[in-house]
């Protein structure tokens, strides 16, 4: 078990907002992105042996790119859950929230990220 560093959760979430609002991102669209990351960020603590994950943001002229990078070199993959099961909707509801959401390997673990299209 790893030794979770909760206030990464706290400042990665508010550097997120900030760089969505400085953009003149929806607030409906950042409250999706906040709950994306959290959820990105608790699957590295979970399933990727990662106390503190590195978290990076990059924003263009047409996208939001959120990445959150952990030690595991196992890619993610959506799970069919039951209605009952406790967990295993993580990837769904990143899925549902995003434009685009995958996976990258990288020399030490893996990169998970989604985007979301800059509206004009």
């Amino acid at each position: 078990m790893c030794n979770r560093n909760t206030p990464s959760l706290a400042v990665s979430r508010e550097a997120l907002r900030s760089a969505m609002v400085l953009a003149d991102f929806h607030p409906d669209t950042i409250a999706d992105a906040e709950l994306a990351l959290v959820e990105l960020i608790v699957n590295a603590w979970r399933h990727g042996d990662t106390a503190s994950p590195i978290v990076l943001l990059l924003l263009s002229d047409e996208a939001l790119r959120v990445s959150v990078g952990d030690n595991s070199s196992d890619l993610p993959a959506p799970l069919a859950s039951t209605g009952l099961a406790e967990c295993g909707r993580g990837l769904q509801l990143v899925q549902g929230l995003t434009h685009r959401w995958g996976a990258e390997p990288q020399k030490r673990g893996k990169l998970v990220w989604f985007e979301f299209d800059r509206v004009a």
